[in-house]
């Protein structure tokens, strides 16, 4: 197979994969949630929701508008504002999942089981894998 073949495969096959492990990673959040015998406050919902809008932010920016040989008729200032969003996107991911360790401390410590805090790392993870995941197979094409 060709890097041709598999760039197409790449992006037939990609979205899929990315959804499949969006999905499993909401999953595991929504069963620490149910099968939690304490009610969960929504403090420990933000990591996930914080890490599926990271995921969203660096999804908006097409990688071949970043690269050094794009032409833009509009000017070079497009360029510093694409890598500036990417930039606060990551911190807004690279945030989230350290909130989720936070907490996954916290119910360790505190909390009568620390499954909530296992899935809330799980499901920051596994958000930005498929973020990055859908980033590198979707194109304007």
């Amino acid at each position: 197979m060709d890097s041709n073949n598999v760039s197409v495969l790449w992006g037939i096959a990609g979205p899929g994969v990315s959804g499949a492990i969006f999905g499993a990673a909401w999953w595991f959040w929504v069963d620490a949630v149910v099968c939690s015998s304490v009610k969960i406050s929504f403090l420990h919902y933000l990591p996930g929701i914080f890490a599926s809008l990271a995921a969203l932010m660096f999804n908006c920016v097409n990688r071949d508008e970043i690269s050094y040989d794009y032409y833009s008729p509009y000017g070079g200032d497009d360029e510093w504002r694409l890598k500036l969003w990417l930039f606060v996107a990551y911190v807004v991911s690279f945030v989230s999942l350290a909130g989720a360790v936070g907490l996954l401390v916290q119910d360790a410590l505190t909390g009568p089981s620390s499954w909530t805090g296992v899935a809330g790392v799980l499901q920051c993870v596994f958000v930005l894998i498929s973020g990055l995941v859908y980033w590198t197979c979707h194109t304007e094409d």
